[in-house]
C-alpha cells in the first residue's frame, strides 16, 4: 500500500533525491555546530541531519554522543550538566554546544534530520516541536524501535518517522518475498551494508518503493558509492562531504540546492 508523502519528503527538489548534510559540513567543520550547519547551507543544503541529547535540566541540545570527551574542552556525561554549564563547553576548542531550537529557528525553512540518542531526549523533543511549530520540516530517526513507537504514540501523524532496526529487518524481508506486516515509519534510513550484510539493494529498494517509502542511505562519503546508491535509486544520501555529493549531484543534474 503506498501512502502520500509527508511534508519533510516533499523537500525543494522533490521527487529528485534529496541531498542531506550529514551532522551539517561535518567533513571540514566541527560536527553538529552552528558553523557546520551554517557552510552546508550556504552550499545550498536544504536538508541537515543531526543528533540530541537532553541535559540534566531538560534543555535539547544537538550533540551526538553520551559523553563530551571526543569532540569538546571537557569531559563527563553530557546528561549530568545542566545548561548554564554546557553552554560554556567549546566543540573543538572553539563552537559552542547549539540547542536544537537555535537551529530550528535560525533556518526556518530548513528540513532537519533529528535522532534522539537516548530516551531521556524525548519529552524535550516533542516540547521543542510544540514550541517551534516544525512538525512540517522535521524526520525522526533511532535504531531503538522501542522510542520510535514511543515518539509516534505522542506525535501522530504530524510528524515524519523513519525506521528503527526492527523495521529495517521487516522490509529486508519484505523485498526477499517473506511476510513482513505494515510499517508505521514514513521512511527508511539506512547504511549501505550492516554487519557485513548487504542493505541497499534492488530488493530492498523495491520493497521500499512498493509501499511508498523513500529510503535514504548514509553515511556516505565515496563519490563512487554515491553514484552506485544513485544508479540503485535512492532517493536520498547523507554525507559528511558536503561539496563532494554536490559536485555528484550537479553531475547529475539533480542538484536543486
Amino acid at each position: 500500500m503506498t501512502r502520500d508523502p509527508h511534508p519533510f519528503l516533499r523537500h525543494p527538489g522533490h521527487p529528485l533525491p534529496a541531498a542531506i548534510a550529514h551532522r551539517g559540513y561535518s567533513a571540514r567543520y566541527p560536527e553538529n555546530t552552528m558553523a557546520a550547519f551554517a557552510a552546508a547551507v550556504e552550499l545550498g543544503y536544504r536538508v541537515v541531519e543531526t543528533d540530541v541529547h537532553a541535559t540534566a535540566d531538560n534543555v535539547l541540545v544537538v550533540f551526538h554522543d553520551s559523553r563530551l570527551d571526543r569532540l569538546t574542552d571537557r569531559r563527563g556525561l553530557l546528561s549530568e550538566m545542566s545548561w548554564p554549564e554546557l553552554r560554556r563547553v567549546r566543540v573543538g576548542g572553539r563552537e559552542p554546544i547549539p540547542r536544537l531550537e537555535d537551529l530550528l529557528k535560525t533556518w526556518d525553512d530548513l528540513r532537519v534530520n533529528i535522532d534522539p540518542k537516548q530516551d531521556s531526549a524525548v519529552g524535550p523533543l516533542l516540547d521543542v516541536l510544540r514550541d517551534t511549530g516544525a512538525w512540517d520540516r522535521v524526520c525522526v530517526g533511532s535504531e531503538s524501535s522501542r522510542r520510535l513507537r514511543r515518539i509516534r504514540a505522542a506525535a501522530g501523524d504530524r510528524l515524519c518517522t523513519s525506521m528503527g532496526t526492527a523495521e529495517v529487518a521487516r522490509l529486508w524481508l519484505a523485498g526477499h518475498a517473506l511476510p513482513s506486516g505494515g510499517f508505521a515509519a514514513d521512511c527508511a534510513q539506512v547504511p549501505p551494508r550492516r554487519y557485513g550484510l548487504p542493505v541497499i539493494d534492488r530488493a530492498f529498494m523495491a520493497a521500499a518503493h512498493a509501499r511508498g517509502l523513500p529510503v535514504h542511505a548514509w553515511t556516505i562519503n565515496d563519490e563512487a558509492d554515491m553514484n552506485r546508491l544513485l544508479d540503485l535509486g535512492v532517493d536520498g544520501i547523507m554525507t559528511d562531504e558536503a561539496e563532494l555529493l554536490k559536485r555528484v549531484f550537479q553531475s547529475r543534474n539533480i542538484w536543486t540546492g
